[in-house]
């Protein structure tokens, strides 16, 4: 008998709360493994997390596992990673919670980290000029298919239908702000799910596998809500205070000593706001950090935000991570009397902690009410629609990559309180092109996984490179 069938098949005695049998060494074993698996967006690590920990594992059920996802999926910032400090901070309490948030993104940052410097370095250079040319091109391929992806889970009816299509025209034409949409679909779906409308009964969560559904009774943490899961107005104040002082003090200081106008105060500013407002996912809050970063702040161009994303698609952890490389870019031009890489590193490492930090008070604080809320139709009416409205925003995401990396040039075109970027049709890249639709051909038609077609894209774009220098 293997030692986790062993422990399935403990006594109910020893399942009871704080007697699942997991010890905190091992559940770290487990998060790393996750962590060092976690490719492929949150669609991907949310895959991984259910079929280590629901169905080879057993330690959550079926229910349990998609009622902590629907919640995450409620909360600004990466669902992937606050799902992992969720099931943590179920099984041990806080410091599991710690111990599963952190070793999931820490990869992520190393990784990231690394890539910035050398694209720092030698991003001028023409070799990395034409590996970043070809993962373009492939990402724009996986943002297509992420929104296809979403689509098919959440756009099960007209209703749903029409509130994505009235979120892809708020942002894309009225340059609607982001938190905004994703607000007024919450409240239009905690509405009709409190009314008990069917439309909005379709249910939240990525692909969760194929096998026999695992019961939550038959799990190792049972049906039941854990004593440290019950919501107590000490804790609630406690971990509030504790969470918002690491959140926001770095925030404070920075604006005391340095002023709203350095590099570094601007970062975490920006940063922390964008940890309140990014509803939706990596993929549904790019457009928002690439206006802000490229256009408002100018900390970096349009085709760089490119680059960086080709960054986090192919490096394990939260695609959120993208943010590293723009704090990284940021101040790295503008560092001050600091020299530029060292200043790119706390940029780096700052805009990181002040988007990672708030996910920690997101659900120690309001997971032990969450727990209490199991099997609510409002809640579920809620996700139901904000998912409905992020399939039209990840839409404009796409559509923005798309003229971005076909395009050499665009022209903002006004009429009707409208303004829409046109492409100029005589700057289209022929390169760009064919590598678009050989990417999306490998995704759509040929099933190619997304590292291997990133891999060719990449190295399809060095060789054209080569050929023409």
């Amino acid at each position: 008998m293997t030692e986790a069938n062993a422990t399935v098949d403990a006594p109910a005695s020893a399942m009871r709360a704080g007697g699942h049998g997991v010890s905190l060494g091992e559940a770290t074993r487990v998060w790393a493994r996750i962590a060092a698996l976690s490719f492929g967006g949150p669609a991907g690590q949310i895959a991984v997390m259910h079929r280590i920990l629901v169905e080879e594992k057993r330690w959550i059920g079926e229910t349990r596992f998609l009622h902590a996802l629907n919640y995450c999926m409620l909360l600004p910032g990466p669902e992937a990673q606050q799902l992992a400090v969720y099931v943590g901070w179920l099984m041990h309490r806080t410091p599991g919670g710690l111990i599963a948030g952190i070793l999931f993104v820490l990869p992520g940052i190393v990784a990231i980290m690394a890539l910035s410097w050398i694209y720092a370095a030698f991003g001028n250079v023409g070799l990395v000029q034409g590996l970043f040319f070809g993962l373009k091109a492939a990402v724009l391929a996986v943002v297509l298919e992420a929104v296809v992806r979403i689509g098919k889970r959440a756009l099960k009816n007209r209703i749903m239908l029409g509130i994505a299509a009235a979120a892809f025209v708020a942002i894309f034409a009225f340059d609607v702000p982001f938190p905004i949409i994703i607000l007024a679909a919450g409240l239009v779906g905690f509405v009709g799910g409190r009314l008990g409308r069917p439309e909005f009964a379709v249910g939240g969560g990525h692909g969760s596998g194929t096998g026999k559904t695992l019961a939550d009774a038959d799990s190792l943490l049972g049906e039941g809500t854990p004593p440290h899961a019950r919501p107590t107005l000490g804790w609630s104040l406690r971990v509030g205070a504790i969470c918002l002082a690491l959140w926001l003090g770095p925030v404070l200081a920075l604006l005391l000593t340095l002023g709203p106008g350095d590099v570094f105060g601007q970062i975490a500013v920006f940063f922390s706001k964008m940890a309140v407002v990014t509803f939706g996912g990596a993929y549904a809050v790019l457009a928002y950090v690439a206006q802000q970063a490229v256009d408002h702040y100018g900390w970096l161009q349009p085709s760089e935000m490119l680059d960086g994303l080709g960054m986090a698609e192919t490096t394990p952890g939260p695609l959120i991570m993208v943010t590293q490389f723009v704090g990284f870019m940021g101040a790295f031009r503008d560092p001050g009397a600091l020299p530029p890489l060292l200043a790119g590193t706390l940029g780096g490492l700052l805009t990181t902690w002040v988007t990672f930090v708030p996910c920690f008070l997101w659900i120690f604080l309001g997971a032990p009410f969450v727990e209490a809320l199991r099997g609510n139709k409002a809640l579920g009416g809620a996700l139901s629609a904000i998912t409905a409205a992020v399939v039209g925003v990840v839409l404009n995401l796409a559509v923005w990559f798309a003229l971005h990396v076909l395009f050499g040039r665009l022209e903002p075109v006004h009429g009707a309180g409208v303004t829409l970027d046109v492409p100029v049709l005589s700057t289209i890249n022929i390169p760009s092109l064919v590598l678009t639709i050989g990417a999306v051909l490998a995704v759509f038609r040929f099933k190619v996984g997304m590292i291997p077609t990133l891999t060719v894209c990449a190295l399809l774009g060095l060789a054209l490179h080569v050929g023409a220098s």
